[in-house]
Protein backbone atom coordinates (compact mmCIF):
# COMPACT_ATOMS: atom_id res chain seq x y z
CA UNK A 1 0.00 0.00 0.00
CA UNK A 2 3.14 2.42 0.59
CA UNK A 3 4.25 2.07 -3.08
CA UNK A 4 0.51 2.78 -3.90
CA UNK A 5 0.27 6.15 -1.84
CA UNK A 6 3.59 7.12 -2.96
CA UNK A 7 1.95 6.76 -6.88
CA UNK A 8 -0.97 8.87 -6.21
CA UNK A 9 0.53 11.19 -3.90
CA UNK A 10 2.41 11.93 -7.09
CA UNK A 11 0.12 11.69 -9.84
CA UNK A 12 -2.01 14.92 -9.46
CA UNK A 13 1.83 16.96 -9.70
CA UNK A 14 2.83 14.19 -12.83
CA UNK A 15 -0.35 15.00 -14.81
CA UNK A 16 -0.08 19.24 -13.82
CA UNK A 17 3.79 19.44 -15.29
CA UNK A 18 3.35 17.16 -18.04
CA UNK A 19 -0.01 18.84 -19.24
CA UNK A 20 -1.19 15.31 -20.40
CA UNK A 21 -5.11 16.30 -18.55
CA UNK A 22 -7.09 17.65 -21.35
CA UNK A 23 -9.34 19.85 -19.72
CA UNK A 24 -13.20 19.75 -21.22
CA UNK A 25 -15.08 23.36 -21.34
CA UNK A 26 -18.65 24.45 -21.13
CA UNK A 27 -19.14 21.15 -19.44
CA UNK A 28 -22.15 20.62 -17.13
CA UNK A 29 -21.02 20.60 -13.26
CA UNK A 30 -24.45 19.18 -12.37
CA UNK A 31 -23.70 15.86 -14.60
CA UNK A 32 -21.22 12.78 -13.54
CA UNK A 33 -18.23 12.95 -15.47
CA UNK A 34 -17.03 9.70 -17.67
CA UNK A 35 -12.59 10.15 -17.61
CA UNK A 36 -11.14 8.28 -20.53
CA UNK A 37 -7.41 8.01 -21.33
CA UNK A 38 -6.72 7.52 -24.61
CA UNK A 39 -3.09 7.47 -26.53
CA UNK A 40 -2.41 8.16 -30.50
CA UNK A 41 -2.04 4.61 -31.80
CA UNK A 42 -3.74 4.19 -34.34
CA UNK A 43 -7.16 2.20 -33.41
CA UNK A 44 -10.94 2.30 -32.70
CA UNK A 45 -11.10 4.05 -29.40
CA UNK A 46 -9.30 7.42 -31.83
CA UNK A 47 -12.26 7.26 -33.95
CA UNK A 48 -14.76 6.90 -31.48
CA UNK A 49 -13.09 10.69 -29.10
CA UNK A 50 -13.22 12.03 -33.09
CA UNK A 51 -16.75 11.77 -33.73
CA UNK A 52 -17.72 12.59 -30.40
CA UNK A 53 -19.89 9.24 -30.01
CA UNK A 54 -19.98 8.57 -26.67
CA UNK A 55 -21.12 12.27 -26.26
CA UNK A 56 -23.78 11.78 -28.17
CA UNK A 57 -24.47 8.14 -26.67
CA UNK A 58 -23.83 9.15 -22.85
CA UNK A 59 -25.91 13.00 -22.81
CA UNK A 60 -26.03 12.63 -18.79
CA UNK A 61 -22.70 12.71 -18.40
CA UNK A 62 -19.92 15.06 -18.98
CA UNK A 63 -17.41 13.05 -21.35
CA UNK A 64 -13.54 13.84 -20.33
CA UNK A 65 -10.61 12.49 -22.69
CA UNK A 66 -6.75 12.91 -21.47
CA UNK A 67 -3.59 11.88 -23.14
CA UNK A 68 -1.38 9.81 -21.71
CA UNK A 69 1.95 8.81 -23.73
CA UNK A 70 2.09 4.81 -21.86
CA UNK A 71 0.62 2.44 -20.17
CA UNK A 72 2.74 3.04 -17.51
CA UNK A 73 1.42 6.48 -17.10
CA UNK A 74 -1.86 5.21 -17.13
CA UNK A 75 -1.38 2.62 -14.73
CA UNK A 76 -0.19 5.88 -12.51
CA UNK A 77 -3.40 7.42 -13.06
CA UNK A 78 -5.72 4.61 -11.93
CA UNK A 79 -3.65 3.65 -9.21
CA UNK A 80 -4.55 7.78 -8.57
CA UNK A 81 -8.42 7.82 -8.89
CA UNK A 82 -8.00 9.73 -11.88
CA UNK A 83 -9.24 7.21 -14.56
CA UNK A 84 -12.43 5.35 -15.31
CA UNK A 85 -11.74 3.87 -18.66
CA UNK A 86 -8.34 3.68 -20.78
CA UNK A 87 -6.70 2.62 -24.06
CA UNK A 88 -3.58 0.45 -22.75
CA UNK A 89 -1.34 -2.48 -24.02
CA UNK A 90 -0.91 -5.92 -22.16
CA UNK A 91 1.74 -5.77 -20.59
CA UNK A 92 1.25 -3.01 -18.52
CA UNK A 93 -1.86 -4.65 -18.03
CA UNK A 94 -0.30 -7.68 -16.61
CA UNK A 95 1.87 -5.29 -14.68
CA UNK A 96 -1.03 -3.62 -13.36
CA UNK A 97 -2.96 -6.87 -12.57
CA UNK A 98 -0.08 -8.27 -10.73
CA UNK A 99 2.02 -7.25 -7.35
CA UNK A 100 2.91 -4.79 -6.14
CA UNK A 101 0.08 -2.65 -8.29
CA UNK A 102 -2.94 -4.76 -7.90
CA UNK A 103 -5.16 -2.05 -9.33
CA UNK A 104 -8.85 -2.83 -9.63
CA UNK A 105 -9.70 -2.52 -13.27
CA UNK A 106 -10.99 -4.82 -15.45
CA UNK A 107 -10.24 -5.53 -19.23
CA UNK A 108 -13.57 -4.90 -21.37
CA UNK A 109 -12.36 -4.70 -24.76
CA UNK A 110 -10.00 -5.43 -27.43
CA UNK A 111 -8.61 -2.80 -29.65
CA UNK A 112 -6.31 -4.59 -32.01
CA UNK A 113 -3.54 -7.54 -31.66
CA UNK A 114 0.12 -6.09 -32.52
CA UNK A 115 1.19 -6.73 -35.72
CA UNK A 116 3.86 -4.64 -37.65
CA UNK A 117 2.41 -1.67 -35.86
CA UNK A 118 5.51 -2.30 -33.05
CA UNK A 119 9.00 -3.19 -33.94
CA UNK A 120 12.15 -3.47 -33.14
CA UNK A 121 14.58 -0.82 -35.35
CA UNK A 122 18.40 -0.24 -35.71
CA UNK A 123 19.95 2.85 -36.79
CA UNK A 124 21.17 3.16 -40.03
CA UNK A 125 25.07 3.55 -39.45
CA UNK A 126 25.40 1.40 -36.38
CA UNK A 127 26.64 -1.81 -37.88
CA UNK A 128 23.58 -3.31 -36.77
CA UNK A 129 21.81 -6.70 -38.84
CA UNK A 130 20.31 -8.88 -36.29
CA UNK A 131 19.65 -9.07 -32.90
CA UNK A 132 22.65 -10.85 -31.84
CA UNK A 133 24.11 -7.57 -32.65
CA UNK A 134 22.82 -5.65 -30.43
CA UNK A 135 24.89 -6.92 -27.83
CA UNK A 136 26.21 -3.59 -25.67
CA UNK A 137 24.17 -1.29 -28.12
CA UNK A 138 22.31 1.59 -26.55
CA UNK A 139 18.37 0.38 -26.88
CA UNK A 140 15.41 2.97 -26.30
CA UNK A 141 12.19 2.18 -25.56
CA UNK A 142 9.20 2.85 -23.03
CA UNK A 143 9.39 1.20 -19.89
CA UNK A 144 6.43 -1.21 -18.80
CA UNK A 145 4.77 -1.27 -22.39
CA UNK A 146 3.78 -3.76 -24.33
CA UNK A 147 7.22 -2.60 -26.74
CA UNK A 148 9.01 -3.59 -23.68
CA UNK A 149 7.61 -6.84 -22.70
CA UNK A 150 8.57 -7.59 -26.68
CA UNK A 151 11.93 -6.01 -26.30
CA UNK A 152 12.82 -8.86 -23.56
CA UNK A 153 11.07 -11.22 -25.29
CA UNK A 154 13.44 -11.30 -28.30
CA UNK A 155 16.46 -10.47 -26.66
CA UNK A 156 15.55 -13.68 -24.94
CA UNK A 157 14.71 -15.56 -27.64
CA UNK A 158 18.18 -14.51 -29.24
CA UNK A 159 20.31 -15.65 -26.44
CA UNK A 160 20.82 -12.05 -24.30
CA UNK A 161 19.72 -11.00 -21.57
CA UNK A 162 19.09 -6.77 -20.66
CA UNK A 163 22.68 -7.03 -19.14
CA UNK A 164 24.03 -7.79 -22.27
CA UNK A 165 22.42 -4.40 -23.58
CA UNK A 166 22.20 -0.57 -22.44
CA UNK A 167 18.39 -0.36 -21.85
CA UNK A 168 16.86 3.30 -22.04
CA UNK A 169 13.84 4.58 -21.08
CA UNK A 170 12.04 6.72 -23.05
CA UNK A 171 8.77 7.97 -24.20
CA UNK A 172 7.90 7.73 -28.21
CA UNK A 173 8.54 11.34 -28.44
CA UNK A 174 11.85 11.48 -26.88
CA UNK A 175 12.62 8.03 -28.51
CA UNK A 176 12.84 9.94 -31.97
CA UNK A 177 14.47 12.79 -30.83
CA UNK A 178 17.23 10.79 -29.35
CA UNK A 179 17.38 9.00 -32.90
CA UNK A 180 18.10 11.50 -34.67
CA UNK A 181 20.98 12.99 -32.62
CA UNK A 182 22.50 9.99 -32.49
CA UNK A 183 22.04 9.13 -28.79
CA UNK A 184 20.37 5.74 -29.42
CA UNK A 185 21.89 2.52 -31.66
CA UNK A 186 17.77 1.28 -31.62
CA UNK A 187 14.77 1.19 -30.61
CA UNK A 188 11.00 -0.86 -29.75
CA UNK A 189 8.38 1.33 -30.00
CA UNK A 190 5.17 1.56 -32.50
CA UNK A 191 3.20 3.70 -34.57
CA UNK A 192 3.47 6.53 -35.53
CA UNK A 193 6.68 6.99 -34.40
CA UNK A 194 7.67 3.56 -35.75
CA UNK A 195 6.88 4.66 -39.09
CA UNK A 196 9.38 7.88 -38.74
CA UNK A 197 12.54 5.41 -37.91
CA UNK A 198 11.68 3.29 -40.43
CA UNK A 199 12.81 5.88 -42.79
CA UNK A 200 16.52 5.58 -41.42
CA UNK A 201 16.64 2.21 -39.94
CA UNK A 202 16.56 -1.56 -40.38
CA UNK A 203 13.59 -3.92 -39.11
CA UNK A 204 14.99 -6.56 -36.83
CA UNK A 205 11.96 -7.65 -35.28
CA UNK A 206 8.38 -7.50 -35.34
CA UNK A 207 5.74 -7.64 -32.75
CA UNK A 208 3.95 -9.96 -35.33
CA UNK A 209 6.72 -12.37 -34.92
CA UNK A 210 7.25 -12.42 -31.42
CA UNK A 211 3.47 -13.27 -31.74
CA UNK A 212 4.08 -16.67 -33.53
CA UNK A 213 6.63 -17.55 -30.98
CA UNK A 214 4.07 -17.39 -28.29
CA UNK A 215 4.33 -13.60 -27.08
CA UNK A 216 1.55 -11.85 -28.55
CA UNK A 217 1.05 -8.75 -27.37
CA UNK A 218 -2.44 -6.43 -27.80
CA UNK A 219 -4.06 -3.02 -27.20
CA UNK A 220 -7.21 -3.27 -24.51
CA UNK A 221 -9.76 -1.06 -23.02
CA UNK A 222 -10.16 -1.31 -19.58
CA UNK A 223 -12.18 0.13 -16.87
CA UNK A 224 -12.35 0.86 -13.08
CA UNK A 225 -13.86 -2.01 -11.10
CA UNK A 226 -15.72 0.29 -9.33
CA UNK A 227 -16.86 2.55 -12.43
CA UNK A 228 -18.12 -1.17 -13.41
CA UNK A 229 -20.18 -1.54 -10.83
CA UNK A 230 -21.35 1.58 -9.87
CA UNK A 231 -22.50 1.98 -14.13
CA UNK A 232 -22.85 -1.04 -15.85
CA UNK A 233 -25.00 0.46 -18.57
CA UNK A 234 -22.73 3.37 -19.01
CA UNK A 235 -19.84 0.56 -19.75
CA UNK A 236 -22.20 -1.28 -22.55
CA UNK A 237 -22.47 1.96 -23.91
CA UNK A 238 -19.11 2.27 -24.14
CA UNK A 239 -18.13 -1.16 -25.45
CA UNK A 240 -20.84 -0.70 -28.30
CA UNK A 241 -18.91 2.61 -29.51
CA UNK A 242 -15.63 0.90 -29.66
CA UNK A 243 -17.27 -2.14 -31.65
CA UNK A 244 -19.16 0.37 -34.02
CA UNK A 245 -15.32 2.17 -34.61
CA UNK A 246 -14.09 -1.47 -35.24
CA UNK A 247 -16.87 -1.90 -37.75
CA UNK A 248 -15.51 1.56 -38.94
CA UNK A 249 -12.05 0.62 -39.45
CA UNK A 250 -13.35 -2.98 -41.66
CA UNK A 251 -16.36 -1.63 -43.63
CA UNK A 252 -15.19 2.13 -44.55
CA UNK A 253 -11.56 2.31 -43.92
CA UNK A 254 -11.15 5.71 -45.58
CA UNK A 255 -13.73 7.30 -42.81
CA UNK A 256 -11.62 5.39 -40.01
CA UNK A 257 -8.17 6.89 -41.46
CA UNK A 258 -9.73 10.43 -41.97
CA UNK A 259 -11.25 10.24 -38.13
CA UNK A 260 -7.66 8.90 -36.74
CA UNK A 261 -5.75 10.87 -38.56
CA UNK A 262 -7.08 14.39 -37.02
CA UNK A 263 -6.16 12.87 -33.73
CA UNK A 264 -2.42 12.06 -33.78
CA UNK A 265 -1.58 14.54 -36.54
CA UNK A 266 -0.54 12.52 -40.26
CA UNK A 267 -1.84 12.35 -43.35
CA UNK A 268 -5.44 9.94 -44.30
CA UNK A 269 -3.45 7.99 -46.44
CA UNK A 270 -0.47 7.54 -44.07
CA UNK A 271 -3.15 6.79 -41.00
CA UNK A 272 -4.52 4.16 -43.93
CA UNK A 273 -1.22 1.86 -44.39
CA UNK A 274 -0.30 2.15 -40.58
CA UNK A 275 -3.84 0.26 -39.87
CA UNK A 276 -2.90 -2.35 -42.18
CA UNK A 277 0.04 -2.97 -40.17
CA UNK A 278 -2.53 -3.99 -37.29
CA UNK A 279 -5.11 -6.82 -36.27
CA UNK A 280 -8.10 -5.34 -35.90
CA UNK A 281 -11.27 -8.54 -35.19
CA UNK A 282 -14.50 -8.03 -35.86
CA UNK A 283 -16.89 -7.68 -32.33
CA UNK A 284 -17.70 -11.52 -33.02
CA UNK A 285 -14.30 -12.30 -32.51
CA UNK A 286 -13.77 -10.18 -29.35
CA UNK A 287 -16.39 -12.25 -27.91
CA UNK A 288 -15.61 -15.70 -28.11
CA UNK A 289 -13.45 -18.14 -26.17
CA UNK A 290 -10.46 -16.91 -27.82
CA UNK A 291 -10.16 -13.43 -26.51
CA UNK A 292 -12.59 -11.94 -24.13
CA UNK A 293 -15.26 -14.68 -24.33
CA UNK A 294 -18.71 -14.71 -23.17
CA UNK A 295 -20.42 -13.99 -20.14
CA UNK A 296 -19.06 -15.65 -16.91
CA UNK A 297 -16.69 -17.57 -18.87
CA UNK A 298 -13.72 -15.31 -19.78
CA UNK A 299 -11.66 -16.00 -22.83
CA UNK A 300 -8.11 -16.80 -23.34
CA UNK A 301 -7.02 -12.97 -22.98
CA UNK A 302 -6.50 -14.00 -19.11
CA UNK A 303 -4.11 -16.35 -20.73
CA UNK A 304 -1.85 -14.39 -22.62
CA UNK A 305 -1.67 -11.67 -19.31
CA UNK A 306 -1.07 -14.43 -17.46
CA UNK A 307 2.00 -15.79 -19.54
CA UNK A 308 2.92 -12.28 -19.44
CA UNK A 309 2.87 -11.82 -15.33
CA UNK A 310 5.24 -14.96 -15.46
CA UNK A 311 7.38 -13.63 -18.42
CA UNK A 312 7.57 -9.97 -16.34
CA UNK A 313 8.86 -11.79 -13.05
CA UNK A 314 11.01 -13.99 -14.62
CA UNK A 315 12.69 -11.09 -16.21
CA UNK A 316 12.55 -9.65 -12.75
CA UNK A 317 10.63 -6.52 -14.09
CA UNK A 318 7.66 -7.81 -11.38
CA UNK A 319 8.43 -9.37 -7.85
CA UNK A 320 6.42 -12.28 -8.61
CA UNK A 321 3.56 -13.55 -11.33
CA UNK A 322 -0.26 -13.35 -10.50
CA UNK A 323 -2.43 -16.72 -10.61
CA UNK A 324 -4.68 -17.45 -14.14
CA UNK A 325 -7.60 -16.54 -11.36
CA UNK A 326 -6.71 -12.84 -11.34
CA UNK A 327 -6.61 -12.45 -14.83
CA UNK A 328 -9.75 -14.57 -15.26
CA UNK A 329 -11.73 -12.03 -12.81
CA UNK A 330 -10.27 -9.31 -14.36
CA UNK A 331 -12.06 -9.84 -17.88
CA UNK A 332 -15.07 -7.74 -17.91
CA UNK A 333 -17.51 -10.08 -19.66
CA UNK A 334 -21.27 -8.81 -18.32
CA UNK A 335 -23.61 -8.91 -21.50
CA UNK A 336 -21.30 -11.02 -23.67
CA UNK A 337 -21.47 -11.51 -26.70
CA UNK A 338 -24.90 -9.63 -27.26
CA UNK A 339 -23.21 -5.57 -25.97
CA UNK A 340 -21.19 -5.56 -28.64
CA UNK A 341 -22.59 -7.85 -31.52
CA UNK A 342 -26.19 -6.08 -31.88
Amino acid sequence: MRIKALVAAGVIAMMALTGCAVGQSGQDSSKPTIRLGYQTFPSGDLIVKNNQWLEEALPDYNIRWIKFDSGADINTAFIAGELDFAAIGSSPVARGLSEPLNIPYQVAFLLDVAGENEALIARDGTGISSIADLRGKRIATPFASTSHYSLLAALEQNGLTPNDVQLIDLQPQPILAAWDRGDIDAAYVWLPTLDQLRQSGTQLISSRELAANDKPTLDLGVVSTAFAEANPDAVDTWRQQQARALDVIHDQPDDAAKAISAEIGLSPEEVAGQLQQGLYLTPAEIASPEWLGTEGQPGAIANSLEDASQFLADQAQIPEAAPLSTFQDAIYTRGLPDVITQ
